[in-house]
């Protein structure tokens, strides 16, 4: 008998398990399918920020003849930073190491599988979403010299300056123990006792990084043999209100995807993202109304919409509707300022603009998010909620990235100037970029 139970159940018992052993194996990565979903389209919405929106933004400002040259830039940026991205940058940027550098655990994702998880979502989309920053990042920078760097040194500079200057600095925001943003730190005090600094999607990494990596690219390099007088010599406006409405809609998944998952973080994170891009439009067109006899330029208006989006940047996890008023009014009339009259003053030529909006705009925000850091929003407290430090937080870290930013971009373009040449020819540079650099040109 028990031998006929024996054959009879055996059967049974092999289908059973192998049934929960086949369910274990289905429910092991614990993903969340509306966090992956909301996380796989804001990495394309900032992929789409640089091609194509900053390629058009830009590709429209500058002179016919180098249209075609600084689309290609983007191009070119993307491409090489989407190889050297998950080959080692985004080890350095988010493996644990030490406080100052990641480690190389994650060289060429040799760790990664299909189960491998960030939080609620693969960490393969978590790769791309950050690789997608890492692309806009070198693409804003390059603006500053659109009109006059050499395509060649664009190739080298790119993955180097990724390596050495754009992963550490997102370690040390991001990252797991970076000593500004303390992320996973227990009991961490924050640079001189000031506590971890706030930066919910790049106002730091991003903006100022390439901020000030562009103003610095503009002085080594001088200013252009033949500089563009204004809005006048752009190219195709049109091109650029089209590629700053993609930038616009592009930066929802910028912000609202720092969140991470698709809850009510990323949504009251679109809100002010919003909010912050439309007052510091109105500002900016009514300061130049101001500013230039009655008139608001085109150019101008897109430019207020892209520096209220650039200071909102840091404080979008942070900070409430008010607080999101004020800081896109602010930035709005600090960077009309900035790009009027702080290139004028020290004369350096920033061929795009790149410091003024993103630089002074990323500076902006870092520093208001000190002050308006609401506890309700995002957990932190600034200022006028009752931190004594929050705002010496945000003023260190931008100091730090600034500084950092500068030296080591500096010593990167010094020594690719004497070893394989910054600056296109004179010639070409008068001529313009397209025909020398890449054998077409827009038809007249």
């Amino acid at each position: 008998m028990n031998q006929l139970c024996k054959k009879a159940f055996l059967p049974l018992l092999v289908f059973l398990t192998s049934v929960t052993a086949a369910n274990a194996q289905d429910a092991a990565p614990a993903f969340d399918s509306g966090d992956t979903a909301w996380m796989l389209v804001s990495a394309l919405l900032v992929l789409m920020m640089t091609v194509p929106g900053l390629a058009l933004f830009y590709g429209g400002l500058v002179k016919k003849d180098n249209v075609l040259a600084t689309l290609m830039q983007s191009v070119a940026v993307a491409a090489i930073v989407s190889v050297i991205w998950p080959i080692i940058g985004y080890s350095i940027a988010f493996t644990e190491n030490n406080m100052f550098f990641g480690g190389l655990d994650q060289f060429m994702l040799k760790n990664l599988t299909p189960d491998s998880a960030s939080g609620t979502i693969p960490e393969t989309v978590f790769i791309v979403f950050q690789m997608t920053f890492a692309i806009i990042t070198v693409a804003l920078l390059v603006g500053a010299v659109a009109d006059r760097i050499k395509f060649t040194t664009l190739l080298v500079f790119t993955p180097l300056w990724i390596i050495l200057v754009y992963a550490p600095v997102t370690h040390w925001v991001w990252g797991e123990g970076g000593f500004i943003g303390g992320i996973g730190l227990e009991g961490y005090e924050g640079v001189l006792g000031m506590g971890e600094a706030l930066d919910f999607a790049g106002g730091t990494v991003v903006h100022i990084n390439s901020g000030v990596a562009g103003l610095v690219a503009a002085l080594i390099m001088g200013r252009s043999l033949n500089p563009s007088e204004g809005p006048s010599d752009s190219s195709n406006l049109v091109m650029s209100v089209i590629g700053a409405g993609l930038l616009w809609v592009g930066w929802f998944g910028f912000n609202a995807g720092s969140a991470l998952s698709a809850g009510g973080g990323a949504g009251y994170a679109m809100l002010v993202t919003n909010t912050a891009a439309g007052i510091a439009a109105v500002t900016w067109i009514i300061v130049e109304m101001l500013h230039k006899g009655g008139k608001a330029s085109v150019h101008g208006a897109v430019s207020g919409v892209v520096a209220g989006l650039v200071a909102i940047t840091p404080a979008a996890g942070f900070v409430d509707f008010t607080g999101a008023l004020i800081i896109g009014l602010a930035s709005g009339a600090i960077c009309y300022f900035a790009v009027a009259y702080i290139k004028a003053l020290f004369k350096y030529d920033d061929a795009l603009d790149v410091f003024g909006l993103h630089g002074i705009g990323g500076i902006v925000g870092a520093v208001l998010t000190g002050v308006f850091a609401n506890p309700d929003i995002g957990g932190a407290a600034g200022t006028l909620y009752g931190s004594s430090t929050q705002l010496w937080a945000q003023i260190i870290s931008i100091i730090v990235v600034a500084g950092y930013s500068a030296i080591v971009t500096g010593i990167l373009l010094v020594i690719l100037r004497y070893t394989m040449g910054l600056r296109v020819q004179p010639r070409h540079e008068y001529e313009g970029l397209d025909m020398a650099l890449h054998g077409q040109k827009l038809e007249k």
